[in-house]
């Protein structure tokens, strides 16, 4: 938050809540960091449902949540189309139809309630798979920007959990006693980044500072 200026005095914060448990700490920390006298910002919360896809978060927990933590929740039902034939111009796997319409939903309600800013769940593994993942099928060392100020929409996205290990995170989640999901994605174990996350895991048994190795080598590449 401080090396990155992700905030600053008078932003209003719209968070990506899906209701895994780096979304749930997101939220909390967030929330924290609000009631703190600089920078002054406000911050609130949405969680979109899928109709379509068997994924699926107890969102009574989640209004408990973010009640507890004095911050409101939007809730938005979506549906996306898989129907190849109907997205034949551009054929995309169910995982990106359903991400972009989470995407859409959220963009449409921050423009509509006026936030310019959207926090997004992602920690440092996520950030890393990334890197792989384009390294390995797109051919460019890239990843994920901490912070991003959108082209074509007065908005910017933050990842306040960049520099945070999964591993960390699993941790406190348990002690908090965060709820899990009621349903996780049918198609969770089948795409790119389950695979690179596998590969990744075995990575590390080689090399257990490869963390570090790679999140240097974006630093040389002058992604942070």
């Amino acid at each position: 938050m401080r090396d990155y200026r992700l905030v600053s005095d008078g932003d209003k914060v719209l968070i990506a809540l899906s209701g895994g448990k780096d979304s749930l700490l997101l939220t909390e920390l967030m929330a924290r960091k609000s009631r703190i006298f600089m920078p002054r910002f406000s911050v609130e919360a949405v969680h979109v449902r899928m109709e379509n896809v068997s994924y699926e978060s107890d969102t009574t927990y989640l209004e408990t949540f973010c009640h507890d933590l004095g911050i409101p929740l939007h809730i938005i039902t979506s549906r996306f189309d898989p129907d190849p034939q109907r997205n034949s111009h551009c054929v995309k796997s169910p995982c990106f139809l359903c991400s972009w319409q989470r995407r859409k939903e959220i963009f449409r309600l921050a423009q509509s309630e006026g936030f310019n800013k959207i926090a997004l769940g992602h920690h440092q593994d996520d950030l890393i798979h990334t890197a792989l993942m384009n390294t390995i099928y797109e051919g460019r060392f890239d990843t994920m920007d901490i912070i991003l100020p959108l082209d074509k929409m007065p908005l910017t996205i933050i990842r306040p959990l960049a520099l945070v290990r999964e591993s960390d995170i699993t941790v406190l989640a348990k002690e908090k006693g965060y709820v899990k999901q009621t349903k996780t994605c049918q198609y969770d174990d089948t795409t790119r980044r389950a695979a690179v996350s596998r590969i990744y895991q075995e990575i590390e048994t080689i090399n257990p500072e490869a963390r570090h190795s790679i999140w240097q080598a974006l630093r040389k590449n002058k992604k942070y």
